[in-house]
């Protein structure tokens, strides 16, 4: 590399540095030694191999820049400044009430893919995007910045693996190795080989380098892009608060501004103007997608008995055959969710994530960025291995359909270790998410279809076991809805109930009017949002509302309930699973969690 360039880089990374320092100093706050450290591999990586258009972020030939470690935001933010993207000014918004530069990215600024922040992430959804890649046929890259202490994060060896496995040698991470952490030092210091190893070990192609020699950063990551069928990790060597001596590789200065940011600016060499001319992406055409037909769901007969999660996957291959941007993950329980369904008929767009919850979410969020629909399917007791994924998904702003089938008690002789009893809390709580959970085949496969094009985080609760058909095939679902299948004059208290719990509900009705007390039944079948107006009608007119659910008793259906009609005084009565469940028949676990067609009776007649 010429003379010239070199001094331009170095320049560049000087100026990366002092406005790192200058933006923590402004605000008062961030990360400003954990972005000096990685400086001079981002002056390279947009100077020489980043193709990407910032007047044009939606162009499908840019390259994907993912900063796993979202700490070191100034110095993405000061990367944009010499791109010309944002401006000086802006650059000191950092951090303030407003400011698109928030403390860790997020996708409120246009160049920003997903949010991070949350450590270990970055690299899964960047997995997913190099998936994306493949299946639209586009040339892009997807470069991942990573800081050494986050490859203590299990999600980033599931990435590691399926990345190697599947050879995304379109995927490039570039690992900050800058000793230390928040704490203090690293597991492995900087001890590069260390990981060298464990990234070998799963297929990856591995560069050691010095992370503040720019000449051999840009042979590692032109190495990187001539690598082909296996995935490449650049491990670099830096210093953490490089540049500055009084915070150069020294304890004790993370996540705060420099004491004399004045002193370190001007050891820096001043503030400067280094203008950086990322390079446009080359046009490639269009990306690939999939033909679209004619939506052709599954119709099942009042009366028959479907399980509901048989529904979802064939109601899945219909929708597939429909939508050509529609694609399915699993993990490895595709036989059980029933996804087997879409794999079989689309083989191309189904992806085998294997038990690696994270990065099951982690590859949706991934696809989703590239206009994919994705479902997401595992037991809705697994989703919590991947909440952490799930709550910065939202974060993201990301659309992706999840998917949980065995859930409750229900599912029978396997016990708790495999119900998902926390599911509705856990996803009700997810910003700006709605959460289903249907009672029947023909409600699944209307609900299935529906979700297709919902904006944000969308969970479809399904169930192990056969259920009977209530609704014929054809009727809609609107979210935020529900269905009143018993009402009348005389109704003396209204039972709420969804999934498995409404046909309990339904026979426990049927067994009160038998004995003279006449009640309302509703399919509260959205669970978020809930259907507000059908509720308060129920909690005015009859005043007694008993919520019954096949999850625990805290932050569910009975708490959704609730929040919508604790205003209008009615008393509520909140059937759920208490006790800790064992081995039985579903039969036997629905009475002995005391939400069977008997409990809901008794319940009744003791709040009357």
């Amino acid at each position: 590399m010429p003379e010239r360039d070199l001094q331009y880089l170095a320049d560049l990374a000087a100026q990366l540095r002092v406005d790192s320092v200058r933006a923590a100093a402004e605000a008062g706050s961030g990360h400003p030694t954990s972005s000096m450290s990685a400086a001079d591999l981002m002056a390279v990586l947009f100077a020489r191999h980043l193709r990407y258009d910032f007047a044009e972020p939606g162009d499908p030939a840019n390259d994907h820049l993912i900063f796993s470690k979202g700490h070191a935001s100034p110095l993405l933010y000061a990367l944009y400044k010499a791109a010309g993207a944002i401006s000086d000014e802006e650059l000191l918004s950092f951090r303030r009430r407003g400011s698109r530069l928030e403390g860790h990215p997020t996708p409120r600024l246009p160049w920003v893919d997903v949010a991070t922040g949350s450590l270990g992430q970055g690299l899964p959804v960047g997995v997913g995007l190099a998936m994306a890649g493949r299946l639209e046929r586009m040339p892009y890259r997807v470069w991942v910045l990573c800081g050494d202490s986050e490859l203590a994060e299990g999600s980033i060896w599931e990435a590691a693996e399926h990345a190697g496995t599947e050879g995304l040698d379109n995927l490039t991470a570039i690992v900050d190795v800058n000793r230390l952490g928040q704490r203090g030092p690293t597991r492995h210091g900087w001890d590069t080989g260390a990981y060298a190893r464990r990234f070998a070990a799963f297929g990856w192609h591995t560069i050691e380098v010095d992370g503040h020699d720019p000449a051999q950063i840009d042979y590692a990551l032109e190495d990187a892009c001539g690598t082909r069928r296996r995935p490449t990790v650049v491990l670099a060597k830096t210093r953490k608060g490089e540049g500055v001596q009084d915070v150069a590789n020294r304890e004790g200065a993370h996540g705060k501004p420099l004491k004399d940011a004045a002193q370190a600016i001007e050891e820096l060499g001043g503030v400067r103007d280094v203008r950086v001319q990322v390079r446009a992406p080359e046009a490639n055409g269009s990306p690939f997608r999939f033909e679209d037909g004619k939506l052709e769901l599954p119709a099942y007969d009042v009366g028959d008995e479907v399980a509901t999660r048989t529904a979802y996957g064939q109601a899945l291959e219909a929708l597939g055959a429909a939508r050509g941007d529609v694609v399915a993950l699993d993990g490895e329980v595709a036989d059980s969710t029933k996804a087997e369904a879409f794999a079989k008929a689309f083989p191309e767009r189904f992806f085998e994530m294997f038990i690696a919850e994270q990065q099951l979410v982690a590859a949706a969020v991934g696809l989703q960025v590239r206009g994919w629909k994705p479902y997401a399917a595992t037991f809705a007791a697994f989703l919590t291995r991947a909440y952490d994924f799930i709550r910065m998904a939202a974060v993201s702003r990301a659309s992706v359909k999840l998917v949980g089938s065995h859930a409750g008690v229900a599912i029978g002789e396997d016990g708790p270790s495999q119900m998902g009893l926390e599911d509705l809390a856990m996803l009700r709580a997810v910003h700006g998410s709605t959460v289903l959970y249907p009672c029947d085949a023909n409600q699944t496969a209307a609900l299935t279809a529906e979700m297709a094009d919902l904006e944000g985080i969308s969970y479809l609760r399904t169930t192990r076991g056969d259920t009977p058909v209530i609704y014929p095939p054809g009727e809609r679902f609107p979210v935020g809805g529900s269905r009143v299948l018993r009402q009348s004059p005389a109704d003396r208290a209204t039972i709420v109930a969804a999934g498995v719990t409404v046909h309990e509900a339904l026979a426990a009705a049927d067994e009160l009017r038998a004995s003279g007390v006449p009640v309302g039944v509703i399919d509260l079948y959205s669970v978020k949002p809930v259907d507000t107006a059908a509720l308060a009608e129920a909690a005015t007119t009859t005043g007694n509302l008993i919520t019954v659910e096949d999850h625990r008793i805290e932050g569910g259906l009975g708490d959704a309930v609730m929040d919508a009609v604790s205003e209008l005084g009615p008393r509520v009565v909140k059937l759920a699973v208490t006790d800790l469940p064992g081995s039985a028949t579903p039969h036997e676990q629905l009475a002995d969690a005391r939400i069977d067609r008997n409990a809901i009776a008794g319940a009744v007649k003791r709040l009357l």
